[in-house]
Parts: structure tokens; C-alpha cells; sequence
């Protein structure tokens, strides 16, 4: 569960791919589609609000990078149809993927289990788990078509050890911590893909504040501060790392 917070990524690191981030709206989200796009990528912005997406794109517009793509999709209510449809619009478009930034997440609610609304807990399963599985399936050909191919599953402190009260997002962080490992395991022969976790750690987001109202903002780092982690696991300096978990901040 290594750190590479000090990793510096050559101006090329990613030139020529093609990398979905999903939640690329705000937060570290915008902020890796932003970064990944000054390192060469050809950035599919993935969300469900299409004015985030577009504020987003403008911003890589702006900076003269290569031009990024509108994907509008909301976890939530995607089917499999959706998916499916998503992988063959990626394959006339491009032909191959050769990253996911699997960053789009719901909190739900900080309350004791017995007091958790259901309708709540099954909202946050299909975004936090069933949507990114799903996704990855109906997308793995097109990873199966890079040389180099790399899927980041964001994880989270509670996602490796239980805390009280955090309900379905800790259920749904061991849920994607363990199906990390699975589908490591099985595309380990490819030699090609790679399948990590990466813990962003305690960030200044609307997601951090929602957790924790009470908590000064300008004691934690930015979104921009833990970008190192994020280029280094897309990149190629991280070829032979497979089912392993990552922090993006120093524990």
C-alpha cells in the first residue's frame, strides 16, 4: 500500500491514450481528467450532470490539449444495455481503451446500520459497486485491445478496515477491494492490464465536507496535491503492479 506522492510524471507520460474517468464533473475527478490530459491523454469525461462535463472539457479545451470526449451517464439508473452500448460507441470511436479511472462514488448516509434507510443503501451499491463491475466488463475487450491497459478502482480508509457507522460506502469500498483482486487475477496472463485500488486519503471535496462538516478544509490536500499517485498507477511506470492497493497520501 505504497505512496508515490512524490512521483514526478515525464510531460508524455500518457500520450496517445485513451482513458475514461468516470465523475469527471468535479472534484478529483475533474482534476485527474485534467491532469491526465496535460500528459498527453484523450480523456472521455464520464458523469451524470452534462454542465459539469462541459466545464471540464472547457478547461482542457482551454489549455490547447487533446480534444476530450462527452460521455453523460448516470451510475445509478445505467443498465447493462448502457453499457454495452457505451463499449461499441469506444470502439468505433477509438478501437481501444487503454485506462479507467473508475472515480464517480456516493456517500449515502453516516448513521448506525440499524437507522439505514434501504432504498438509500441499494442507490449507493449500484454506483459505488454494481456500476463500475458492470462497466468494466462490457469494457474489457477494448482494454484487452491496448499493449498497455491500466483500471483504477478507487478505494477508501473504510474500505480496508470497518468503521462504525459508515454503512454502505464501507460495504461498498470491500466490495470493490475484493472484486480488484478477482479480476487481477484473471487478466494477470494478458501481461498487458492491470487491475489497482488507490485510496485517495483525506481530501478537500463536497464528498470529504458531506463526511465531515465540522473539519477545516485547508488542513487536508487538494485534489491537485495527490495527482503524483493517479499518473503514476495510469501510467507505464507502473507495468508489473497487479491486485495491489495504493495510497495517494502518505498513511
Amino acid at each position: 500500500m505504497s505512496c508515490k506522492i512524490d512521483y514526478e510524471a515525464p510531460a508524455d507520460l500518457l500520450a496517445g491514450r485513451v482513458i475514461v474517468v468516470t465523475g469527471a464533473g468535479d472534484g478529483i475527478g475533474q482534476c485527474a481528467a485534467l491532469s491526465y490530459a496535460r500528459h498527453g491523454a484523450t480523456v472521455i469525461l464520464l458523469g451524470r450532470t452534462i454542465a459539469k462535463l462541459e466545464a471540464t472539457y472547457d478547461l482542457i479545451e482551454a489549455e490547447g490539449l487533446a480534444q476530450p470526449a462527452i460521455f453523460p451517464l448516470n451510475l445509478e439508473g445505467a443498465s447493462l444495455k448502457d453499457y454495452h452500448d457505451m463499449a461499441e460507441t469506444l470502439d468505433k470511436e477509438f478501437g481501444r481503451l487503454d485506462g479507467i479511472l473508475h472515480n464517480a462514488g456516493l456517500l449515502g448516509r453516516i448513521t448506525p446500520f440499524e437507522q439505514y434507510n434501504p432504498e438509500l443503501w441499494e442507490q449507493v451499491m449500484q454506483v459505488n459497486v454494481n456500476g463500475p463491475l458492470w462497466m468494466t466488463q462490457a469494457l474489457l475487450p477494448l482494454l484487452q485491445a491496448s499493449d498497455d491497459a491500466s483500471v483504477i478502482f478507487t478505494s477508501s480508509s473504510v474500505g480496508r478496515k470497518g468503521r462504525a457507522f459508515w454503512g454502505a460506502y464501507a460495504v461498498s469500498k470491500f466490495a470493490v477491494e475484493g472484486f480488484s483482486e478477482v479480476l487481477a487475477e484473471e487478466v494477470e496472463h494478458l501481461g498487458t492490464l492491470r487491475i489497482n485500488t488507490l485510496n485517495p486519503g483525506a481530501t478537500r471535496t463536497s464528498m470529504r465536507k458531506g463526511a465531515y462538516p465540522g473539519e477545516d478544509p485547508m488542513t487536508l490536500r487538494t485534489p491537485e496535491d495527490i495527482m503524483p499517485t493517479y499518473l503514476w498507477l495510469m501510467g507505464p511506470d507502473s507495468r508489473g503492479h497487479n491486485g495491489e492497493r495504493f495510497n495517494a497520501q502518505p498513511a
